[in-house]
């Protein structure tokens, strides 16, 4: 049995409320090799029925764990470069040199990411632009281009 693949880059959810926008970020993963994790309290349950439900029939093919609390994953990952996307934030994605192996952190639909987590290291915070007139992008979006900007600096899949 060969050993698992190192994932490209990790992309963690912090307490995601809508099952659909994680079955998109997570067959995103999928499709670039990336390791999805999920911080708890998750707004929706983690069993067949709703993975089905949430069109995640691709779900055995997904790196992916579920933790208590994002002090988990950092403990798991804390040698890694984090990154912070927020609607807050003064830098860019392209802005910033992605490399293999980082963290990508989202915040929930409804909640974003905490405050004191966006004050701790401000420089690791980015952004997609948009105009003022929108609230924010939809979550599975977002992921989704952060995850293919980061593909495009790789130059590309292995």
């Amino acid at each position: 049995m060969s050993e698992p693949k190192e994932p490209l880059f990790h992309v963690v959810l912090y307490q995601p409320d809508i099952p659909q926008n994680t079955g998109n970020i997570g067959r995103t993963c999928v499709a670039v090799g990336a390791k999805l994790w999920l911080v708890r309290p998750l707004g929706f349950q983690l069993d067949a029925k709703h993975l089905r439900r949430a069109g995640m029939d691709y779900w055995q093919h997904l790196n992916w764990e579920a933790v208590d609390s994002l002090a988990e994953v950092q403990t798991k990952l804390q040698d890694r470069t984090w990154w912070k996307l927020t609607k807050f934030a003064t830098r860019f994605v392209w802005d910033a040199e992605l490399e293999p192996g980082q963290v990508f952190l989202f915040g929930s639909e409804s909640n974003g990411l905490p405050p004191r987590l966006l004050e701790e290291d401000p420089d690791s915070n980015l952004k997609l632009p948009m105009h003022e007139e929108v609230r924010s992008l939809n979550l599975a979006s977002t992921a989704t281009a952060v995850m293919y900007e980061a593909v495009r600096q790789f130059g590309g899949l292995n």
